[in-house]
Order: C-alpha cells, then structure tokens, then sequence
C-alpha cells in the first residue's frame, strides 16, 4: 500500500494520540509555563511528521522527522518532571512515556526506510 497522505502514517497516528492523551492529562494544570511547552513539544511531533511529508522530498522529510524524534526526547524529558512535580501520576506516565518511545522507535525505522 502506498501511502499518499501524512495522516496514514502510524507514527503520527501514535503522535496524535500522544497529543491528545497528554492535553487531557495536563487540561486543569495551572503551571502555565510547564503545560505549554509539554503541549508545543507534544504538538511539534505530528506537525513536523506532516510537514516533513508534504514537502515530497525524502531529504527534507529525513530532516523534520529527526526534529519529530528530538520533540519525542523532549517530551519524555518533561514527563519525568512532570512526574517528579505530581504534575502527573505513576499511570499516566506510564502510558504517555510508553507512547512516546513508541512513537521515536516508530519514526527511527522511518529514517532508515528512507
């Protein structure tokens, strides 16, 4: 199967998920400055996937999604902080830390496909 539109791919399906799993987790915090940049970081993973696709050319596709995979670092990063703060608990670290590798692992077999 041909994959013809960035929305096809897992990865940013799971980035997706990822997004909307952190937002939820994250809706009430009232540390601005934290919340926003875990959700730029988080956001910055399905964005630069689509990006990267939509400029049909393999090249600079490689490029964003190195920068797809370096937001999935970041946002790790920020959940054991966020963990650390009890920002967030034990669960929903879990999950979000598990997607998140999930979703680097996802995009590091796309680089080397490519």
């Amino acid at each position: 199967m041909k994959i013809e539109k960035f929305e096809q791919l897992i990865s940013w399906q799971k980035g997706k998920e990822l997004s909307l799993l952190i937002y939820k987790i994250l809706k009430d915090n009232r540390d601005f400055s934290f919340r926003d940049q875990i959700q730029r970081a988080v956001i910055s993973i399905t964005n630069n996937i689509a990006e990267g696709f939509e400029r049909r050319s393999n090249k600079e596709l490689k490029q964003f999604l190195y920068i797809a995979k370096g937001s999935c670092g970041e946002v790790r990063s920020m959940l054991y902080i966020a963990l650390e703060l009890k920002y967030i608990g034990e669960k929903d670290f879990g999950q979000c830390c598990n997607l998140a590798l999930e979703t680097a692992r996802l995009l590091s077999g796309f680089i080397k496909k490519l």
